[in-house]
Formats: C-alpha cells, structure tokens, sequence
C-alpha cells in the first residue's frame, strides 16, 4: 500500500445549480463518473468501476418461476459442424 498523498487545495464553483470541484490534472480519476459519500464533514470520491457480466449478473434479481422448454426439438447430429 502506498503512502498517503499530501493534501491540496482545489477550487471550487457552480455549475448551473451545482457545486463543482476542479481536479488537478495529476490526480484525474478514470472514467467519467464517481461515487460519491459524506464520511463526517467529508465528501469522498471513488471511481465506478466497470463491473463486467459476471457482476452484471450477480446484481440481477433471481426469477422465482420455472420457464417453459422450447417447443422446437434440438438438430439432428447431422446438422451441427
């Protein structure tokens, strides 16, 4: 684990509505979006990580209902190369 990085100061604006904040270009983050959270008087940020289709599907519901065979008979040995 690497040490800590010294703190810096970073400005702060509106944009429209919101409060933004300007990243200095040595700390940019990947991607284009974050999560953020409130820990006390802190906001931290945190990259979304692409999750991939293993964690697509581990966040999917479970169905609770048997699904219907297909009518249509699998080919003939003949049929598949």
């Amino acid at each position: 684990m690497s040490a800590p990085t010294p703190a810096r100061e970073a400005k702060l604006f509106r944009n429209n509505r919101s409060q933004a904040v300007r990243i200095p270009a040595d700390w940019e983050m990947p991607g284009d979006r974050v999560t953020i959270r409130r820990d006390g008087d802190r906001l931290v940020l945190e990259p979304v990580r692409r999750r991939g289709l293993l964690g697509l599907l581990a966040s999917w519901d479970r169905l609770d209902e048997d699904l219907p065979l297909p009518d249509d008979p699998p080919p003939a040995s003949e049929d598949v190369l």
